[in-house]
């Protein structure tokens, strides 16, 4: 997940944008850096290495002065009772400005340290932002939080640190990306030797649907850990596996994924869960569509429906039109050219024996395959549980009641890509998924402890709940439209 940022200081040592990839390790040192507010000014590393000291006392924040500044046009966060202004750096933000505006007059401190591997990179531009910190008497979350549940999941993190738990293992990457290529590679092979007969072409489909699913699942960890040291790498291997192997945009993905992270099945904030008009999720939804008496299909069908239209077009058609649409509107040229990759390499290796029509038409036919695997995986873990408004939640009660995981078994981890264990994910979006198993009875422990539903299901159960569950929010749609 972590991009690299170019920056140069500017005159007033504010942090000035030189261009837009992602955060890395070249960086101009500034220096000054002076928080937006203009309040603090801090000497930034000197010559010697030793780190800057502040040059006056911190302005001091209560929780109702810092909960006012909760809007898109002023933004003001808390991370380890810090206060910091990031309005101006929100457009600049490597994982969008929507990221930022979720958690804006909040504290931010979990999710802060969830979803970044590189502290001491991002804590570089978080020093010009900084305008304070909490009022002594404070407490150090709002007070609607459980100081105490938030305490024992910082320790879970840290204990979990001292295991090593957040180093990758580069061999498991190594053989997963092996395991797609070599599919890849055969499918080539089998056609170059056998020809386009229809035998053939069946199973050249079915190896492409294994290696576009399983490209899926190792895209996914490529956005969101740092499997190599070098983030460059970790960057550029995204590029490759979603953009040349997958054909879809890299950054549509993060844009979309990262807000889900930080604010799961928090409706509208989440746009994993806003899948209107075509279907209703959760209880509120369903009964604010009802009651403004809006009715673009019927609802009390979206299960029967889910069947012909949810798994078969996810890929194709939603997944594809999306993408599309953000690396249009964005003019993401060097997106762009990464997806045109892929339709490139299919002309080249498939066009000879269908021709150009022929190869798009192999292309759709596997993603329309495939989707029914991906919306299965995707959509059990999140649709069947808690779906609300912002209720501005601990970090652990947020992702423990919006998430649940499947069993565990060799097949279950190969066909999820480890997305059975979508509880650590989310907890630990950062935590390379061959390590979900060994931290998983230390999180279920900390559930039971703070009463905490932790939700462990069989695979086919949890397929059979995303279609319970919208037949129950097309009931719920249902009453509320006809009630008179």
């Amino acid at each position: 997940m972590t991009m690299k940022l170019e920056e140069k200081c500017g005159q007033n040592g504010s942090l000035v944008r030189r261009s837009q990839p992602h955060l890395g390790e070249e960086h101009q040192e500034c220096g000054k850096a002076v928080a937006s507010a203009g309040a603090e000014v801090y000497v930034k590393q000197e010559a010697n290495g030793k780190q800057g000291v502040p040059r006056k006392s911190l302005n001091t924040y209560t929780w109702r002065e810092i909960q006012r500044h909760n809007q898109e046009a002023d933004q003001w966060l808390v991370i380890n009772r810090k206060v910091y202004n990031v309005t101006g750096w929100a457009d600049r933000h490597p994982g969008g400005r929507r990221v930022l505006t979720h958690y804006a007059g909040e504290d931010a401190t979990d999710v802060f340290r969830a979803v970044h591997p590189e502290l001491d990179v991002v804590n570089l531009y978080l020093k010009p932002l900084l305008i304070g910190e909490l009022a002594p008497g404070e407490p150090s979350q709002e007070r609607n939080k459980n100081s105490e549940l938030v305490k024992d999941f910082q320790e879970l993190r840290k204990t979990v640190e001292a295991m090593n738990m957040f180093d990758a293992n580069l061999g498991f990457f190594f053989l997963h990306l092996a395991q797609i290529l070599i599919l890849e590679g055969l499918a080539w092979l089998t056609l170059y030797q056998f020809g386009s007969g229809w035998r053939v072409t069946i199973f050249i489909t079915f190896l492409l649907i294994i290696s576009q699913a399983q490209s899926g699942f190792l895209q996914h960890d490529a956005a969101h850990l740092s499997i190599f040291k070098k983030s460059k790498w970790n960057h550029l291997l995204h590029k490759f596996v979603m953009c040349h192997l997958k054909g879809l945009s890299g950054n549509w993905w993060n844009d979309r994924h990262f807000q889900h992270h930080v604010k799961t099945n928090i409706y509208p904030k989440d746009p994993d869960i806003n899948m209107g008009p075509l279907f209703l999720l959760g209880d509120l939804q369903p009964v604010k569509y009802g009651k403004k008496k809006i009715k673009y299909i019927d609802y009390k069908k979206q299960h029967l429906y889910f069947y012909m239209v949810g798994l078969p077009l996810l890929m194709p058609a939603y997944f594809n039109v999306k993408s599309m649409e953000m690396m249009y509107l964005r003019r993401d040229w060097v997106d762009i050219a990464w997806v045109s990759s892929f339709y490139i390499r299919h002309f080249i290796t498939f066009g000879p024996f269908y021709g150009i029509f022929g190869a798009l038409l192999l292309i759709y036919l596997v993603k329309f395959l495939e989707s029914p695997w991906i919306a299965y995986v995707t959509q059990m873990s999140h649709i069947p549980m808690k779906m609300s408004t912002e209720e501005n939640q601990d970090w652990l009660s947020t992702q423990v009641l919006a998430t649940c995981n499947i069993e565990q078994s060799f097949f279950n981890d190969w066909f999820t890509g480890h997305l059975n264990f979508q509880i650590e994910h989310h907890l630990f979006p950062t935590m390379p998924r061959h390590n979900y198993h060994k931290v998983a009875p230390l999180v279920r422990s900390l559930c039971a402890k703070h009463g905490l539903q932790y939700v462990n299901k069989p695979m086919l159960k949890a397929f059979g709940d995303i279609v319970r569950a919208l037949k129950k929010s097309g009931s719920l749609w249902k009453d509320a439209y006809y009630e008179t």
